[in-house]
């Protein structure tokens, strides 16, 4: 006896599987996302209609942060959130804090373009 919203052959398009897991808000999102290059299943870019399976690794870039999981399960219809946390292993790095992600240095807006200084400066603050 199948379980109800798993799909029959062990198997799920990308783009719903994304949206099912509750990763993006619609499956709009998830396929224009899958259509821009931003989601990559394997370290391949997928297309929406592409099969994901248990043990694939998706990496979705999404709102400047990647998520990596792992499928536990594939779903093809949306579940509720503590059954979404069942189906995939969050392997994603922590999101940077409020304190982190006010560093990134933001120029006044009509200020122009950075001097060499400036942007020396900047390259310092971003780490590189």
């Amino acid at each position: 006896m199948a379980e109800e919203g798993t799909a029959g052959a062990g198997s799920a398009r990308v783009d719903v599987w994304i949206w099912s897991v509750r990763l993006t808000k619609t499956r709009a999102i998830a396929a224009t996302a899958c259509r821009a290059g931003h989601v990559r299943v394997n370290g391949e870019r997928a297309k929406p209609a592409q099969a994901v399976r248990a043990g694939d690794e998706v990496r979705l870039f999404r709102a400047g942060r990647e998520r990596i999981v792992v499928v536990r399960r594939p779903v093809s219809k949306r579940v509720g959130a503590p059954a979404a946390a069942e189906c995939l292993i969050d392997n994603s790095p922590p999101p940077p804090t409020p304190v982190e992600a006010a560093v990134v240095g933001i120029r006044d807006r009509g200020a122009g373009r950075p001097t060499k200084r400036e942007r020396r400066e900047i390259e310092t603050l971003r780490g590189r």
